[in-house]
């Protein structure tokens, strides 16, 4: 079984940014507790005030999948879809390896 990562990135409807940040961090505290989850981090670039990204590495696509369904997920995801500028953009990743990776 492949681990699996992604980059996605929120673009927020404008001032939206640190209400959808506090949203995604309540998924990090879910995320915590989710089987597979090995990283669940939420960040913001500096000249970007209405973006948010996560990185998220998943010990399968199954798992990540999984997540989505959990408990309290789908409440999160509704109170965030209307912060939304538009849909977010993923990029697929396939870790390899590195400092704060478990084997």
């Amino acid at each position: 079984m492949d681990k699996v990562g992604y980059y996605v990135k929120f673009r927020t409807q404008a001032g939206q940014r640190d209400a959808l940040a506090g949203l995604l961090l309540q998924a990090a505290d879910h995320a915590r507790d989710a089987p597979g989850c090995e990283l669940y981090v939420v960040n913001t670039a500096s000249g970007e005030d209405d973006v948010v990204w996560v990185t998220e590495i998943w010990r399968s696509a199954a798992d990540h999948t999984a997540s989505l369904s959990a408990d309290g997920a789908g409440e999160l995801i509704g109170q965030a879809l209307p912060l939304l500028a538009g849909p977010p953009e993923r990029i697929d990743l396939r870790p390899l390896g590195g400092a704060g990776l478990p084997g």
